[in-house]
């Protein structure tokens, strides 16, 4: 049963418990059956107006005795108040409409003592009531926001662990490339080695300032003091085809009011997709396009097939599992598939209605 079901449930008992109250007190003249009935149908709205209500039921109470309404609506007042002048106030009011309601008999004074009692406790206990659960959903709200503390403190260890180990172990491997690739431009005779050794030397230095940031990011993960590293948009799209150590060709633009998320999702796809071809197809060339429709934004990086031996480099697929992720994210799909001239093509689509 859902929470909505059960609190309108709630309701109508509510409801019908106070409408047998009042009509077991058997009102007889129009006035009083009027204010039975509207105390009765104000309890449906007590949640939204629970002072109104609250008001609307002190009538019965005077005129009726009908205690029940009166005491459901003052529990909805504590409830949603914490106001301690409100409560006091609305407490002293169904006090005196409960006095009112049964000063008409003839009472000793120690009856009168009883009914005062019993007046105050009357009108007290749903106050105390209400203080009560909201107290308890604030020890609630505390203990999930403490459990939500304890999980991002977890989280920010592991990021931790995470960008040490990247670190240590990946900034390592890639500065001895590096190194080994400046040596070697300088000291090779060949000039086609030298230009080759020296983009190794420089994608070299680009990953590595690519780690540092994503170290930084893993670090400051959490801490809103720590500004995040400007991410990469579509005007940089011609430094990475420069810098990807491919021939590659550029085609189409995207248009115009493209959202930074779609920006990241098309630089990162083309980034991937060049960075596979350079992995898995050496010696190929690479076509970069972009086109765009009313409805769809499509990416396509085809290359031709590879005119060298294929290195065994290690790989999981996990680019292309985060690519599908990106593209899922906005709407959108990726799809691979070999060319019939022996190379391959990847291709992003996103909708463009995503980007407004």
């Amino acid at each position: 049963m859902t929470t909505a079901r059960r609190r309108l449930l709630a309701d109508l008992g509510l409801v019908a418990v106070a409408a047998v109250e009042l009509a077991s007190n058997e009102p007889r003249h129009p006035l009083p059956i009027a204010v039975a009935v509207l105390a009765v149908a104000a309890l449906t709205v007590r949640r939204r107006w629970p002072v109104a209500v609250f008001l609307v039921t002190l009538p019965a109470l005077a005129l009726v005795g009908g205690v029940l309404p009166t005491v459901i609506a003052l529990y909805a007042v504590a409830l949603v108040n914490s106001n301690r002048h409100l409560l006091i106030g609305c407490g002293v009011l169904a006090t005196a409409g409960y006095l009112v309601a049964g000063g008409e008999a003839e009472l000793t004074r120690v009856d009168a003592v009883l009914v005062l009692i019993y007046a105050v406790m009357a009108a007290a206990a749903p106050i105390f009531l209400g203080w009560l659960m909201r107290a308890l959903a604030d020890v609630r709200q505390a203990r999930e926001h403490e459990r939500e503390l304890d999980a991002r403190a977890v989280l920010a260890k592991e990021r931790n662990q995470l960008a040490r180990e990247m670190h240590d172990v990946v900034s390592h491997q890639v500065s001895l490339i590096a190194v080994q690739a400046g040596a070697l431009s300088v000291s090779a005779p060949d000039p086609g080695v030298k230009a080759v050794a020296e983009n190794v030397r420089k994608l070299s230095v680009d990953t590595l300032d690519e780690l540092r940031h994503m170290v930084n990011l893993l670090r400051a993960s959490g801490s809103s003091a720590t500004e995040l590293t400007p991410q990469p948009t579509l005007s940089d799209l011609d430094r990475l085809v420069a810098g990807s150590g491919i021939e590659t060709t550029l085609v189409g633009t995207a248009p115009e009011g493209v959202d930074a998320a779609f920006q990241r999702t098309v630089y990162r796809t083309i980034q991937e997709a060049l960075t596979n071809v350079r992995k898995h197809a050496p010696g190929s060339t690479a076509r970069v396009e972009i086109a765009h429709e009313d409805t769809d934004l499509t990416v396509t990086v085809t290359n031709t097939a590879p005119t060298r031996p294929t290195l065994a480099l290690p790989s999981a697929r996990h680019g292309l599992v985060g690519l599908h992720e990106r593209a899922a994210l906005l709407g959108g799909t990726i799809t691979t598939a070999p060319t019939f001239e022996g190379g391959f093509r990847l291709q992003l689509q996103l909708p463009l209605s995503r980007t407004s």
